[in-house]
């Protein structure tokens, strides 16, 4: 007998999120693709996706409207990382500056299976050159940002999501659920992504 999705998706291999979170992130940014990974694995008997944050020193963080939010690793103590997510926000301007803050990103991203930006956070893999011949996007009000920081990328004002196989980007802010969702797809397919969005009764999802 054929094994269906669900069952498939119960044995499947737990991919590890790991979330960078800085100060002035974007709150929906990373909460958005937090919520969409955690009801995930816990629809899938909390299997699937383990999600994580790390700081760069592990202290709690301060949003840019002010909530604070205590991260569980540093970059010096976080556990290996499947998919990478880079959040954007106002602190992206002052962490795009910061040696040892793309010093990680790029060796994370060299050892990921995924990294995915949500708005801004595409302007810091623009900087290291993760973006250099791929279509990528961003919030609309970061599109000039991206194309200066990345001239070699192909900004794609229009898509609301990227995919190029490794390096994913997203537009602003609630765009980051429909690419997390895309990832949900891709990796366990599409009856465990629409199970999630049944959830979260979220109904705008789109394919690109």
């Amino acid at each position: 007998m054929a094994m269906t999705a669900a069952k498939k998706a119960q044995r499947a291999e737990v991919l590890r999120v790991g979330i960078y979170l800085f100060d002035k992130v974007e709150l929906l940014d990373f909460a958005g693709p937090c919520e969409v990974f955690s009801v995930t694995s816990e629809l899938n008997h909390f299997g699937l996706f383990q999600v994580l944050t790390v700081s760069q020193d592990g202290r709690p963080i301060q949003t840019i409207h002010g909530l604070r939010v205590v991260t569980d690793y540093s970059f010096d103590n976080h556990p290996p990382i499947d998919i990478l997510v880079i959040p954007g926000g106002v602190g992206t301007r002052s962490e795009i500056k910061k040696e040892k803050v793309l010093q990680w990103i790029s060796r994370v991203n060299h050892q990921a299976k995924i990294t995915m930006s949500v708005c801004s956070g595409a302007v810091l893999l623009g900087k290291l050159g993760l973006l250099d011949g791929l279509e990528a996007t961003t919030h609309h009000e970061v599109l000039d940002l991206l194309q200066q920081t990345a001239p070699r990328a192909l900004v794609m004002p229009e898509k609301r999501w990227t995919d190029n196989g490794r390096v994913m980007t997203s537009g602003g802010i609630s765009a980051g659920i429909d690419l997390s969702l895309h990832l949900v797809s891709k990796f366990y397919g599409q009856e465990v992504m629409k199970k999630t969005m049944a959830y979260m009764e979220y109904g705008d999802w789109r394919t690109t």
